[in-house]
């Protein structure tokens, strides 16, 4: 069984998704710090051919707190204005009657907490591409907060029954392949 684990991000980069296709189950490691200014709750749009920032709107977000404990802001505005946003600069794209409507129910989603908004927009998007990938969020399962890093990744491995645990390049720097490979844990990388 092929495991990845991720913190969530609004409308992830190429390489996440890439990771959840390459995977059985995709683990949401929303129990770990909100990271601010990075993407979690963020991203861009080209909009007259200029990126420009989107962003989900929190209430009371904080470094200090887990992801799964960040709340949004209830404001249907926001929404609606980013859905405008959206439709506005991609109305001309191919596909884009196909797409549309899942983006927009995906950024209308009525959620009070970031960790479900974001994991319900997770798997509405794989669903629409026809990936088949169960999903976890470490919130719910495991309760293994006392490790940390690679040892909590192992742990969470050996609970999921994962024989192959795969990261995006940027955790060769993070990761052990002995350590993975004692758990009897095959440590791969996508590229």
């Amino acid at each position: 069984m092929k495991l990845a684990i991720m913190q969530p991000y609004f409308f992830p980069y190429i390489g996440y998704w890439q990771l959840i296709h390459a995977v059985d189950h995709f683990v949401i490691y929303d129990d770990v710090n909100y990271i601010k200014g990075g993407w979690i709750n963020c991203n861009r749009i080209l909009i007259n051919g200029k990126p420009t920032y989107i962003t989900v709107p929190l209430y009371q977000s904080s470094s200090y707190k887990h992801i799964c404990d960040i709340s949004l802001q209830p404001s249907p505005v926001c929404r609606n204005n980013l859905v405008k946003s959206v439709e506005t600069t991609y109305r001309k794209s191919p596909c884009f009657a196909e797409v549309f409507p899942v983006i927009e129910r995906v950024i209308r989603y009525e959620a009070d907490n970031l960790s479900d908004y974001l994991a319900y927009q997770l798997q509405t998007l794989t669903a629409f591409m026809g990936i088949q990938t169960e999903f976890v969020l470490t919130s719910r399962c495991y309760g293994n907060n006392n490790l940390s890093g690679q040892e909590r990744v192992v742990d969470i491995c050996k609970r999921e029954g994962a024989t192959t645990y795969i990261n995006p390049q940027g955790g060769q720097t993070l990761y052990e392949r002995a350590c993975f490979s004692d758990a009897g844990i095959d440590l791969r990388f996508i590229v």
